[in-house]
């Protein structure tokens, strides 16, 4: 089967809502491509415009964050149905600044990934080594028990419709870039995880995304790989560049 390629922006704390709407005009006519998915996944206080922004365009939008409580005392939080019926499609789950800085661990990871599902978001669950993991060499196995604890209770049916970003954290806001070679390897090595978990027709369903300093420059490479089917891009999502990795 083939998948259909997913080309997600993650803003992460960046643009007011007025310059996320400006943004929006400026990338509509550069990210036209029926054959991708494109979504914004814009921070909490942009998503009203930015959803009204990109109506009539080929653009989805995502959340970068929620909490697993639909309502309650959780100041400063904000809940699943929240961003439904805000419009958000997608949700990043697991990003490495949200265990990294946040302390969120794979057990919460979990609770979220369960939670979107059950509110009728689709996740984008992140995965990723430190530059100290991918130098000794136990990369795989820490990728493997990352998605293992992620997905402990999501069904096949679920894991069909979820988007799997690997973004190795070396990678990150560095200017270092893995390999195509590299990215393919542990996207690979992360589809075969999920026929080891499940079964072959769930890891052929499964998107999986390269996110790690993804740029117009590189991103046709990348995107030429048979297990990697989008990115998950960083700074280049919030200039015109995106247009071009969109299109490559």
């Amino acid at each position: 089967m083939s998948r259909r390629r997913i080309i997600a922006g993650n803003w992460k704390m960046n643009k007011t809502p007025s310059e996320a709407v400006a943004l929006c005009a400026e990338l509509k006519d550069l990210v036209k491509n029926d054959a991708v998915d494109v979504v914004y996944c814009v921070p909490a206080i942009d998503i009203v415009p930015v959803v009204e922004a990109v109506k009539g365009t080929n653009v989805i939008v995502g959340a970068e964050n929620f909490y697993i409580e639909d309502k309650g005392a959780f100041t400063g939080e904000i809940s699943a149905p929240m961003l439904k019926d805000a419009g958000v499609t997608y949700i990043i789950i697991g990003h490495s600044e949200r265990r990294d800085i946040f302390g969120e661990n794979d057990i919460l990871i979990n609770a979220k990934v369960k939670k979107a599902f059950a509110s009728g978001l689709k996740p984008i669950l992140c995965c990723g080594e430190s530059l100290a993991l991918r130098k000794a060499g136990t990369y795989a196995e820490w990728i493997r028990r990352q998605i293992t604890w992620d997905l402990s209770g999501v069904t096949a049916d679920q894991v069909k419709e979820l988007v799997i970003a690997y973004e190795p954290i070396w990678a990150i806001g560095t200017g270092e870039t893995a390999t195509a070679d590299q990215a393919q390897e542990v996207c690979k090595m992360i589809r075969d995880l999920i026929a080891e978990l499940y079964d072959a027709a769930t890891a052929e369903a499964v998107r999986i995304q390269y996110g790690g300093a993804m740029n117009a420059g590189n991103a046709a490479e990348l995107l030429s790989k048979p297990d990697i089917d989008g990115g998950l891009i960083g700074g280049a999502s919030l200039k015109a560049d995106f247009g071009q990795i969109v299109n490559a």
